[in-house]
């Protein structure tokens, strides 16, 4: 996936999770100018929703690294969702050159604010040693935190975690419930999982038709693996 595909998700997510905080979308000029205006008085807010339109092109030329630098000043007045958008734009080098230390230092701002998004993206980091050491028992502490508030990709890497004993006693039962969790959500990888426990009979009563059910579900969602297994 480019940087581009990435981007046009992640501003999507931005906009169905109402993070344009005051603003319609599409935006407009004048949009544009009263949240200048209000970004360049200092209101946080107003400093968020600047960047996001440097960001997407709302109302402006795109550009990323003022969109960096809005983000950046509501940061460091303690808004959790541009602590979370900075670190995003380190860990992807969009608009700043790549530093994963810093994508983690701000991820985790966020996180400790509570920022289900940033839970999950600091529970990866540490899942995978990126930007700081690998450590199993952080990465689920901060998979938890963003599944109980429902992130299908925590809740799906949870039950990875289970099924592979990866900080974890190896627990099957534990994985199907996870993966359910978010199969149930829609997340391909996790449908696929479970397609596949229930074809073998792992954590879960061997199930064939249960097993085509949830290959045929990952296939809509776009996995072509289950694609595959359904076809088969």
């Amino acid at each position: 996936m480019n940087l581009q595909t990435l981007r046009q998700m992640f501003l999507y997510r931005l906009i169905v999770l109402g993070l344009l905080v005051g603003l319609e979308v599409p935006v407009v000029a004048a949009d544009f100018t009263t949240t200048s205006v209000q970004a360049n008085q200092g209101r946080a807010s107003a400093q968020f929703n600047l960047g996001v339109m440097y960001d997407e092109g709302s109302g402006i030329a795109q550009d990323t690294a003022k969109a960096f630098e809005w983000y950046q000043k509501a940061a460091e007045q303690g808004n959790a969702s541009a602590q979370f958008n900075i670190g995003w734009m380190y860990e992807h080098a969009d608009g700043v050159s790549q530093d994963s230390v810093k994508a983690v230092e701000w991820y985790r701002k966020a996180a400790d604010q509570g920022y289900g998004d940033a839970q999950y993206n600091l529970g990866w980091m540490y899942h995978n040693g990126r930007g700081i050491k690998k450590d199993y028992d952080q990465a689920m502490d901060w998979y938890l935190k963003a599944a109980y508030q429902g992130d299908a990709g925590a809740q799906n890497n949870i039950g990875d975690m289970y099924e592979k004993g990866a900080g974890v006693s190896k627990d099957n039962v534990k994985a199907a419930k996870w993966y359910l969790k978010a199969a149930n959500q829609g997340y391909a990888l996790a449908q696929n999982s479970l397609g596949l426990m229930y074809f073998e009979g792992r954590g879960v009563l061997q199930d064939k038709k249960q097993s085509r059910d949830w290959y045929s579900k990952a296939c809509d969602n776009g996995d072509q693996p289950s694609c595959d297994q359904y076809a088969y």
